[in-house]
Order: structure tokens, then sequence, then C-alpha cells
């Protein structure tokens, strides 16, 4: 998984380095497949990209958020192969519609990595660091257990009327 904060230069032709933890974890790949996601680029390897496009294919065809969405990230989406010093060349269109001129924010993102604008990087940094703060969320850590379905006893509590064979017997 990718994770953690790297700054890059991006080079006069486009090229943006990918941080050498990240290509540890690309495991050799060639290329990744890269789209705009809200104000930033989000890189996905192969395997994780395939994923997501099987999610989107699972949705409902008919629907109109559905429908934006795919054409959305498909459409913009181009295959960057990384070159032999471990960079990719990001298209021109994709820099511009990100403000990514000549340096990079590149931070891990868990299935894919993302690289920010560094003033888009700070304000989204506030931004979130200001909602964490205002807003309980209503996250639950560790999740909750899953409640048995219909018809099924829990492993904890014996069915009315049965008795635990280890219970102690004497009353």
């Amino acid at each position: 998984m990718f994770k953690g904060t790297y700054r890059h230069r991006i080079d006069g032709k486009g090229r943006v380095p990918i941080p050498a933890a990240f290509r540890r974890e690309l495991g050799g790949e060639e290329r990744v497949v890269v789209t705009p996601l809200d104000q930033c680029l989000a890189a996905y390897p192969l395997q994780e990209w395939a994923k997501l496009e099987a999610q989107l294919a699972a949705l409902p065809a008919f629907s109109k958020p559905v429908k934006a969405l795919t054409r959305l990230l498909a459409s913009r989406a181009a295959d960057c192969e990384i070159d032999v010093q471990g960079r990719i060349l990001l298209p021109a269109s994709l820099r511009a519609g990100c403000g990514l001129a000549r340096d990079a924010i590149v931070i891990g993102v868990l299935n894919r990595f993302e690289l920010w604008a560094p003033e888009s990087w700070e304000a989204f940094v506030r931004d979130s660091e200001r909602m964490l703060e205002d807003v309980t969320l209503d996250v639950q850590w560790p999740p909750a257990p899953t409640p048995p379905a219909a018809g099924q006893e829990t492993p904890s509590r014996p069915r009315a009327g049965r008795r635990d064979p280890q219970a102690n017997s004497s009353r």
C-alpha cells in the first residue's frame, strides 16, 4: 500500500519521479493509469485500476450519476509509462487541470498515489484538519461486529431452552 508524503520537481518535459518507496510497491510495473480526482491526479497501478473499472461496471448502467462518473474518470485517464529512471510523463492537459507546474506533492493513499500542486495540498490539509476538529465523525474503530443474519444464533449465547454443557450445573 502507498503511504507517506514526498515533494518532487516536475521537469521541463512534464516528468515527475515516483518516490522510491512507491516504485517498490509497484513491483516492476511499467505503467500506471493517471486520472484527475478532486483537485489532484490519482495514479493507479494496473491491478487497482482494473478493480475500479470492475466496481464501476457493477453499478447501475443507466444511472445518470454513474454514467457521469464513469465518463469523467475513463475519458480523462491516461496510461503513463514509468521510464528507467522511475519517472512518469504526465500529459500537459492533466497537469494544467490540476495546477501542477514546477513542484508536486506526491502522497500515498493506500491503493493509489496522488500528485498535488503544493498550494492545493496545503489548502486541503488545512481544510481537512479544521473539519476534523469541528465535526465528530460517525466512525467507529474498531468496526462494530456484524450482527448475525435473521435465524442465525450468536455463538456466545445458546438458544432459549438449551443448556450450555460447559456451564456450572450446581445451582
